[in-house]
């Protein structure tokens, strides 16, 4: 089924690519799926597009890994009932990953108020095509008629529906399924802050200055039972963007993520389209489908959780530097004591040639805090190192090599010692 889907949406790309060019315009106040939606954070208040009436934009978004990793582990046999090792670690070696696929669908549907939808068509985790999420985003108030409305067309910016959050920038860089355009690497995070939620966000800018208010359900589907288990979700973020100087552009912001109290928080684990590293430190039984998070981390934090995330952009001329600074405070439901995790991500990157067509690229990133369950005080970490080539501005590849190391765990755990290394490849076309 998969391959179908894939071969559908390929076929699609290719109509409206080729055939409905006018079906191909850009949005108001939108992110371009090509090379030119690079170090696009929030939308910004620019009305560079004229509104011509409803007009209905179909893109997508595909993805396609070579793989050639190897994992290794010290952690004692661990045999169940049927004589499995369970600690053993499943032999992988060089080949192909699944294609993966997204649908975007983006309407105009008044003089600043366009609707988002999209869809996931092939992916690790999901045999089936699944709606990613949509929303509404108003940036202009004229189809109310309300009068003189620039207080909030200069300003302000409304979005209403479920949602991929606003908490930090680095889910403005990172692969989503068959996105990876704007990711300069091939793997996210090891602690990937991504979920979608249903609720409704405040955005203000001016003259680099922003902040955003926003209250969700706090977690990926919400739902009506357990209400006392149930409370809403607060999100903010503060901070400065601005090119300072014709070639030096200066981004900082502070977010915050906060819920006394939920179901299943999944602001570790909001991802179900899956990790690019396939089958690392999972065991014989494992399959790609079902341990779809391979050499991710997530703390566990799904009842109460409050995190923060200082998140510094530069860029001059070529070169840019992100950073990703990051404590996670929380607990499962049923635990005594909150458990709290750090994160640090620091993203160097140098682009040249003909339009930055090129690049390369190196990142650290490493995890630390109390495992849940065990007590334990453990840490992940991880070096990338790699480059891509945008042939046209659609269409780019990436080389990766990545090591990523597991410090601490007990010894019946499978992760103790554990660690993969080798290289990737990735292909990613959007439009």
């Amino acid at each position: 089924m998969k391959k179908v889907l894939f071969s559908a949406i390929a076929i699609i790309g290719l109509v409206f690519s080729g055939m409905a060019q006018g079906l191909q315009r850009d949005m108001q106040f939108w992110r371009p799926y090509d090379q030119r939606g690079l170090n696009i954070f929030e939308t910004g208040k620019e009305d560079s597009v004229a509104y011509e009436g409803m007009r209905v934009r179909i893109g997508g978004h595909f993805a396609q890994q070579w793989q050639n990793l190897s994992h290794s582990n010290t952690a004692a046999p661990n045999v169940n009932a049927n004589g499995v090792n369970l600690n053993q670690l499943i032999d992988i070696g060089a080949g192909t990953n699944l294609a993966t696929a997204n649908l975007n669908i983006d309407v105009a549907l008044a003089d600043g108020v366009r609707m988002n939808l999209i869809t996931y068509l092939s992916s690790r985790h999901h045999p089936e095509a699944w709606v990613k999420g949509g929303f509404i985003q108003v940036d202009k108030l004229g189809f109310l008629n309300l009068g003189n409305t620039d207080w909030f067309d200069k300003y302000l910016t409304v979005r209403v529906g479920h949602m991929e959050i606003n908490y930090g920038d680095a889910h403005f860089r990172r692969s989503d399924n068959g996105n990876a355009f704007w990711n300069p690497f091939v793997g996210n995070y090891i602690m990937d802050a991504f979920t979608t939620e249903v609720g409704g966000e405040v955005f203000f800018q001016s003259n680099g200055w922003l902040a955003m208010a926003a209250v969700t359900g706090g977690e990926i589907q919400g739902g009506i039972t357990f209400p006392e288990n149930r409370k809403p979700n607060f999100i903010g973020k503060f901070g400065y963007d601005k090119y300072v100087a014709d070639d030096l552009r200066v981004r900082l912001t502070g977010s915050i993520y906060t819920t006394s109290g939920s179901q299943r928080n999944t602001l570790w684990g909001g991802d179900r389209a899956g990790s690019r590293y396939y089958l690392v430190m999972e065991n014989t039984l494992a399959t790609t489908a079902a341990q779809f998070t391979s050499g991710r981390f997530n703390p566990n934090q799904t009842n109460n959780i409050t995190a923060w995330v200082i998140n510094p952009f530069v860029k001059f001329h070529g070169l840019e530097f992100f950073g990703n600074y990051e404590q996670s405070k929380g607990a499962a439901r049923g635990e005594a004591n909150d458990r709290t995790w750090t994160q640090i991500g620091t993203d160097l990157l140098y682009r040249f040639g003909t339009h930055e067509k090129f690049y390369v690229a190196g990142r650290y990133n490493k995890v630390e805090g109390t495992l849940f369950g065990s007590g334990l005080d453990v840490s992940i970490d991880r070096v990338q190192v790699g480059g891509g080539w945008f042939v046209t501005k659609n269409l780019l590849a990436k080389l990766e090599y990545v090591n990523q190391n597991y410090n601490g765990f007990a010894a019946n755990d499978i992760r103790n010692g554990g660690n993969f290394k080798g290289l990737m490849i990735e292909a990613v076309v959007g439009f």
